[in-house]
């Protein structure tokens, strides 16, 4: 692939500091500049090269998290590259560890982790989901420790500063001033953000600052700062164009309830679902029984289903050793001509460790947050965060990878016919 400097519409380069696989991608699909994401943290970024990297941070424990940030930092703002951490939209993860380590050397730190698109908004520095104050949600159910009632609270810094929604609706020159005047208090300036517009404004703003202010934000500040720099391009790399549909391996490692619904539309139209234990996953025996149970799943099946059942009932502090589990499994077991639909960060993540994958070329969305990308070997990977998508978001992810989509999956039939 060519990585001759990019035409740029705005500023400085972008680099993107992740915390997991499926929020990196998420953000290099809507940059029109980045061409790769970067699974080592260690691996050079061309001074010109707007760039990606997933540090892997959120499966670690805060001070390791922190110290990922950090050294990050310390290699990416010598080259005058605008830096963005990106943060989860339901400020999971751990944020206040994380945004102390980059703002350091920063001269001013703006916050936006709204994300329009999929319902969630920040009012009066208030993350709110689908118009419910975050900690009034079940969002955070699976997750340690309390739900933060604010953004600031999250950062943990009670001298942040909100940016309300009518000085981010009040123009350009009057935006500016505001964040301006915000950020010489030299606290962190959270900016409400209800719709794309919001976001587009911010980004308008923040481009006009110096690239030593740093941004902490989610897909949806990410997008609007890609979309000022023009669309998005059809992207090349190495690709294969098979005679036949490759087999479709999905592999399902989150517990958000939507994802029954999704597989159910996929076993519907013909796809091999086997769901894996999570007592035999966590279990003596190197998961030799979940791995039999895989092979046998994907053998000969053109689409294939693999997720995890019983994590309802396992201890959430468990999640890191299951998708580890379910990984080795997956590769243990995984054709060589087979791709990948991915769900979950850390299952993705997991997933492209077993397989040697450090670094991923963008192809673009299939839908909001579903990303298609390839390995430099030419095998295509579908990623998506797990809370994400409709019924059909599984079957529409599969479709994309299929050379012949009305071939992706078959019509049910009485002997196939639903989830198993």
């Amino acid at each position: 692939m060519s990585l001759n400097p990019p035409d740029r519409a705005a500023g400085s380069p972008l680099v993107v500091l992740a915390d997991d696989l499926s929020g990196a991608a998420e953000c290099a699909a809507v940059l029109p500049g980045c061409r790769r994401i970067l699974l080592d943290p260690a691996a050079p970024v061309r001074p010109w090269e707007t760039a990606v990297i997933d540090l892997d941070s959120r499966r670690r424990t805060s001070a390791a998290a922190a110290r990922l940030v950090a050294r990050a930092v310390r290699r990416h703002a010598p080259t005058g590259a605008r830096l963005l951490k990106k943060a989860d939209s339901l400020l999971r993860g751990h944020l206040a560890a994380e945004t102390s380590e980059f703002a350091v050397g920063a001269s001013g730190l703006v916050v936006a982790p709204a994300v329009p698109a999929a319902g969630r908004t920040v009012r009066d520095g208030v993350v709110r989901l689908h118009g419910v104050p975050l900690h009034r949600t079940e969002a955070w159910r699976a997750e340690p420790g309390p739900v933060p009632r604010s953004v600031a609270e999250a950062l943990g810094r009670a001298d942040t500063a909100v940016l309300p929604l009518d000085q981010v609706r009040a123009g350009a020159t009057h935006l500016g001033g505001s964040l301006r005047s915000a950020l010489a208090h030299g606290a962190p300036v959270v900016c409400d953000a209800e719709t794309d517009a919001d976001l587009d404004a911010v980004a308008e703003a923040v481009l006009r600052l110096p690239h030593t202010v740093r941004l902490v934000g989610a897909g949806g500040l990410t997008a609007a700062l890609g979309r000022r720099c023009g669309p998005v391009a059809p992207r090349t790399g190495p690709g294969r164009a098979p005679a036949a549909p490759r087999p479709v391996v999905v592999v399902v490692g989150t517990a958000h309830p939507g994802a029954v619904a999704q597989i159910a539309q996929l076993t519907l139209h013909g796809a091999r679902h086997s769901a894996l234990s999570a007592e035999s996953l966590l279990g003596p025996g190197d998961g030799e029984r979940p791995t039999a149970r895989a092979r046998a799943a994907l053998e000969g099946a053109p689409v294939s289903v693999l997720s995890i059942c019983g994590m309802r009932t396992v201890d959430p502090s468990a999640a890191p050793r299951l998708a580890r589990a379910l990984a080795r499994s997956v590769a243990a077991v995984l054709p060589e001509d087979a791709d990948l639909v991915l769900t979950g960060g850390e299952t993705a993540r997991r997933v492209l460790d077993e397989l040697a994958v450090t670094t991923l070329l963008p192809v673009g969305q299939v839908h909001h947050g579903a990303v298609h990308c390839r390995t430099v070997d030419g095998r295509e990977v579908v990623t998506r965060p797990g809370g994400f998508g409709g019924p059909d978001s599984l079957l529409r992810m599969v479709g994309a990878l299929r050379s012949d989509r009305s071939r992706a999956v078959q019509e049910p039939n009485a002997s196939d016919g639903g989830p198993r």
